[in-house]
């Protein structure tokens, strides 16, 4: 386990009562290939799931004291539904939510046969360790082509937007009721120029919004159509995507995602809050940015868990890929903090 920040370091600016940053060092828990982690506590003990890697579709790690973490030699999703092109899958950011019978639900993103867009699918699994069970149809695939078609089968969620979907996440309210949210992949239309295929002038960037689809307690099938709850602006670059929502101790919801492209080292972790799930949301600032000097590279990916506390995220790794970083949210009169 390797210690990157030290007390004095600020990767980004204090506003009161919005945003403060490390106050106590996040950890690299995982220091090999782990991007796009999410996370859950099952009868004490935490286990994180991440994107393929060169054997797996969706890896898996495990840890009894959130310190410690080892990859385990598995496949969360060994078997892929026919939707999705079986020779380039590219299975990427998956989420874990326990619904209300001890079901576990796993949320991912998958290439769709012969197109290079993806999809979010769902799969199912009574052991948090799988081997999960991908339902037929795709959750959420807003006219992945931009040509206007969906594609078949058809998926659960009615959405709008264009570019496919990614980076679906679960939550579970107060009450007990389910959501899942994604991003509309419009980048991935390639229609702007640059970095993550939607720079250059601002006037031709693409939406890439993120929505929010309230669900029955089998966490997919939908109450409503996908509500648009954050989008992309000037000061996001070419995108926002992997949101992750948790409620603060004053009981708003905090809605943590990604900023600009991930290739480049302006990649970053910010927040944006609101009374209700569905919003509105405003933005409030940065949580994690590059710092060179302590060797955080373009952290993003961010997930919190289900008791609002503990949050994991990947930043480059020196010899390539993406590692895992395990920290904690804290909110006081400064305002809301990693560490």
């Amino acid at each position: 386990m390797i210690s990157l920040f030290r007390l004095s370091a600020a990767l980004s600016y204090i506003l009161p009562l919005a945003v403060s940053l490390v106050k106590s060092p996040p950890d690299l828990v995982i220091s090999q290939d782990f991007p796009d982690p999410s996370v859950i506590n099952v009868d004490g003990v935490w286990y994180a799931f991440a994107t393929q890697n060169n054997l797996y579709h969706i890896q898996i790690a495990r840890s009894d004291d959130w310190n410690n973490w080892s990859v385990l030699d598995k496949d969360a999703l060994g078997s892929l539904p026919s939707w999705v092109d079986q020779n380039t899958p590219a299975v990427w950011a998956p989420d874990i939510i326990e619904r209300p019978d001890g079901t576990f639900v796993l949320y991912f993103s998958a290439t769709v046969s012969g197109t290079s867009h993806h999809c979010v699918g769902v799969a199912t699994s009574k052991e948090i360790e799988g081997p999960y069970q991908a339902d037929a149809r795709p959750l959420a695939c807003p006219d992945p082509l931009g040509s206007g078609r969906s594609i078949n089968p058809s998926p659960y969620f009615t959405s709008p937007g264009r570019g496919g979907a990614i980076d679906a996440s679960g939550f579970k309210d107060v009450n007990g009721s389910l959501f899942v949210l994604f991003k509309v992949d419009g980048n991935s239309l390639g229609i702007a120029d640059g970095q993550c295929n939607n720079g250059g002038d601002e006037s031709q960037k693409v939406p890439t919004p993120i929505m929010v689809v309230p669900v029955q307690d089998d966490g997919f099938t939908p109450k409503s159509s996908a509500i648009q709850i954050l989008d992309r602006g000037p000061e996001d670059g070419p995108l926002i995507e992997a949101p992750s929502l948790y409620i603060t101790s004053d009981g708003s919801y905090n809605l943590l995602y990604s900023s600009n492209c991930y290739l480049s080292a302006s990649y970053s972790i910010k927040f944006a809050s609101a009374s209700s799930v569905t919003g509105s949301y405003t933005k409030i600032g940065n949580l994690a940015s590059t710092n060179s000097s302590i060797g955080l590279i373009a952290p993003g990916g961010a997930d919190a868990a289900a008791d609002n506390q503990h949050v994991v995220f990947h930043g480059n790794l020196p010899q390539g890929g993406r590692g895992m970083y395990a920290t904690t949210i804290t909110r006081s009169q400064k305002g809301t903090s990693f560490g």
